[in-house]
C-alpha cells in the first residue's frame, strides 16, 4: 500500500522504509556474494565494475520505493533520475564498493538516502554480510549488530600526528591531487587504503579520525553525510564546501583536525 504525502510521514516512517529496502537489497544482493557472479564492464578507460547483484539490487530497492512513496524522486547509481527534483528524493547506491565485492571482501555496503528539499534527512549504510547496519537517527547515529543497537560518536583527535587516515584507493590521488595528499598522508600517524563506504562509518563509531577521498559522486557520499555528522562529525569538500554533490571529500571526526586537514589539503 502507498503513502501519499498529504499523509506526511513522520521521520520514524521514513527510517522504517529506510531499513525495509535495506533488507530487501541484501537478501537480493546475498546469494551473488563470493558466488562467481559475473562481472560487466561499464566502459571508459578505467575499470568500472557492475554485476548483476548492483542492479537487481537497485530495482528491488527503487520498485518498493515506488509502492510506498509513489511521489518521491530516486537518484541511484546503475538505473539515473527519476523526479531529483521531488521534494523528497531517495538517493541509493545498491552496492558501495563493487571492487571489493567482486574480491570476496565484505568490505561494501548497501547506501541508502533520503533527502528533504534539498538537505539530508537521513542516511544508511547495511552490510549484509557481516550483519552489520549503520544509520542516522533525528539527532544521533546508530550501529546494530545481531539484534544489538547502540548508539556511535567520534573520537577527539586534535592532532594530526595522532590520526588514523583511510582512503579507498591511491589511484585517486594522481595528478594536481596527488601533492596535497601526499602531504597530509605524510602528516598523519596512519594511513590505511580501501574500505569505500565502511570507511565514513568507522569514523563516525570512533574508529578512525580522517577520511579523504575524490571523485565521488552523489551517491556515494551523501547517504553517509547523516551518520557523521549526527555522530560528532564533520564533512565537507576539501575547498569547504557542501559534500552532497560529491567531488574532493573531507571527513573527519574531531572539527580540529578536519580544519588543519583542510588547510595541508588546500595549500
Amino acid at each position: 500500500m502507498s503513502v501519499s504525502d498529504t499523509d506526511q510521514p513522520d521521520f520514524d516512517a521514513y527510517i522504517a522504509t529506510a531499513h525495509a529496502l535495506a533488507e530487501r537489497a541484501g537478501a537480493v544482493i546475498l546469494p551473488h556474494f563470493r558466488a562467481g557472479t559475473a562481472v560487466d564492464h561499464k566502459g571508459g578507460g578505467a575499470f568500472d565494475p557492475v554485476t548483476a547483484a548492483d542492479r537487481d539490487a537497485e530495482m528491488a530497492i527503487r520498485q518498493l520505493i515506488a509502492e510506498t512513496y509513489p511521489s518521491h524522486g530516486i537518484v541511484g547509481e546503475e538505473f539515473g533520475n527519476e523526479r531529483a527534483d521531488a521534494d523528497y528524493c531517495w538517493i541509493i547506491d545498491p552496492i558501495d564498493g563493487t571492487r571489493p565485492f567482486i574480491m570476496g571482501q565484505p568490505l561494501w555496503g548497501t547506501l541508502i538516502g533520503l533527502t528533504a528539499h534539498g538537505a539530508p534527512l537521513l542516511g544508511m549504510m547495511d552490510q549484509p554480510y557481516t550483519k552489520e547496519r549503520f544509520w542516522s537517527g533525528e539527532t544521533e547515529s546508530y550501529f546494530a549488530r545481531d539484534g544489538k543497537t547502540q548508539t556511535i560518536q567520534v573520537r577527539p583527535c586534535p592532532s594530526m600526528s595522532e590520526a588514523m587516515l583511510a582512503s579507498s584507493t591511491p589511484d585517486m590521488f594522481t595528478g594536481a591531487n596527488e601533492r596535497p595528499y601526499a602531504r597530509l598522508a605524510e602528516a598523519v600517524r596512519l594511513r590505511r587504503f580501501g574500505g569505500d563506504c565502511y570507511n565514513y562509518c568507522l569514523l563516525a563509531m570512533g574508529q578512525i579520525d580522517l577520511v579523504v577521498e575524490t571523485d565521488l559522486k552523489p551517491f556515494d557520499i551523501l547517504p553517509l553525510v547523516p551518520i557523521i555528522e549526527r555522530a560528532g562529525g564533520v564533512v565537507s569538500t576539501w575547498e569547504g564546501g557542501d559534500p552532497r554533490h560529491g567531488g574532493r571529500v573531507i571527513a573527519a571526526g574531531d572539527p580540529r583536525l578536519h580544519a588543519a586537514a583542510m588547510e595541508m589539503l588546500s595549500g
